[in-house]
């Protein structure tokens, strides 16, 4: 055990934070996404039995979001015609306001398809057991 870092942290997550450099990206996807065919490059971490705002946060205590550019966070849009709604998009804004101060401001959204083709760069790509819709969220890590 170690002190101030939230225990939902595996050991594999906090070296693979670790391991990550100014720019490298992080997927943390919800229930639905392609996880194992989209991350066949990347480092896929398992936490099915966790949803996307709790690891969200314990991720952001400890990754800094990139400041060199303007949304280091990314969401997937929500495809024209879904009438899907997205209450946890509000639940990322408070929790990204907390960690950085450009707050909503550090959020960008990324048409689905989009953001499967840069989910396919990313460093690592965590699959959660999250059940709402459209609840991918994708980080670039920055500096300290």
């Amino acid at each position: 055990m170690l002190k101030g870092i939230p225990s939902l942290l595996s050991p594999m997550l906090l070296k693979v934070l670790c391991e990550m450099g100014h720019g490298d990206r992080i997927v943390i996807a919800d229930g639905n996404f392609p996880v194992e065919s989209t991350g066949r490059n990347a480092i896929v971490i398992r936490m099915d039995g966790h949803g996307t705002c709790e690891i969200l946060e314990a991720v952001l205590t400890l990754f800094p979001l990139d400041t060199y550019v303007e949304k280091p966070v990314t969401l997937m849009e929500v495809v024209p015609g879904d009438e899907a709604e997205t209450p946890v998009w509000d639940t990322y804004a408070s929790l990204i306001a907390w960690y950085d101060d450009r707050g909503d401001e550090a959020i960008g959204h990324m048409e689905r398809f989009a953001f499967y083709e840069e989910a396919k760069k990313a460093y690592a790509i965590i699959a959660t057991g999250e059940r709402t819709r459209y609840a991918n969220v994708m980080l670039q890590k920055g500096i300290i």
